[in-house]
């Protein structure tokens, strides 16, 4: 199932290595939270489909031995260089959102935080709990874990438009539509008024 949800475009990361570009004009700072929409998938579009949104994906800009890295929870919690993850979505297209400067001092324990999940595997049933977890909720958690603050809007699966999906839903979750399963989705993070937009092809 994960293998269906990630197309990675492996020749475009390796050009985007050798040219030692992080996309276009982008300039990544620690703690820029990232979104674009992974190539084609049943769950891709999903997401997208559900939140009415082009975000079907994110993660948080780190720094790891003098490289610009995304941790991102997509299979297991991990790790990947900035280039690679910006060669998975469609196009190579993203946006990069910075959190506001009164967060600037709490970045570093938030980015700490996030690590704490790495290997975690992912949740293709989009559950509140730790032992499985995905892409928005480690981030939002991550920064909840710290700040003690909500980012982004938590919402009920009901209030999403699931309804074209619903075949795919009860394949994920085993059983019936969870419609009063509590989420956050890339959508919903990306319109928070602690994030502003720094960059995005085309914006």
């Amino acid at each position: 199932m994960s293998a269906r949800s990630l197309s990675c475009l492996a020749w475009l990361g390796l050009i985007f290595l050798a040219a030692g570009a992080t996309g276009a004009d982008y300039a990544p700072r620690e703690g820029d939270v990232v979104f674009q929409s992974l190539t084609g998938s049943p769950l891709k579009e999903l997401i997208e489909g559900a939140t009415e949104s082009k975000f079907s994906h994110c993660g948080m800009v780190v720094r790891r031995e003098g490289r610009w890295m995304v941790i991102e929870a997509v299979g297991p919690v991990r790790e990947i260089a900035l280039p690679d993850w910006i060669s998975h979505g469609v196009k190579g297209d993203f946006a990069a959102f910075r959190l506001d400067p009164t967060y600037d001092a709490q970045i570093p324990a938030i980015i700490a935080e996030a690590r704490t999940f790495l290997g975690r595997p992912y949740d293709f049933r989009y559950r509140f709990d730790d032992e499985k977890i995905y892409c928005s909720e480690l981030v939002f958690k991550a920064f909840l874990n710290v700040t003690g603050e909500m980012l982004g809007r938590v919402r009920k699966a009901c209030e999403l438009k699931w309804e074209p999906y619903k075949e795919f839903i009860v394949e994920l979750e085993g059983g019936p539509v969870p419609l009063d399963r509590e989420l956050i989705t890339p959508r919903d993070l990306s319109e928070v008024w602690q994030l502003r937009l720094v960059f995005r092809p085309g914006a």
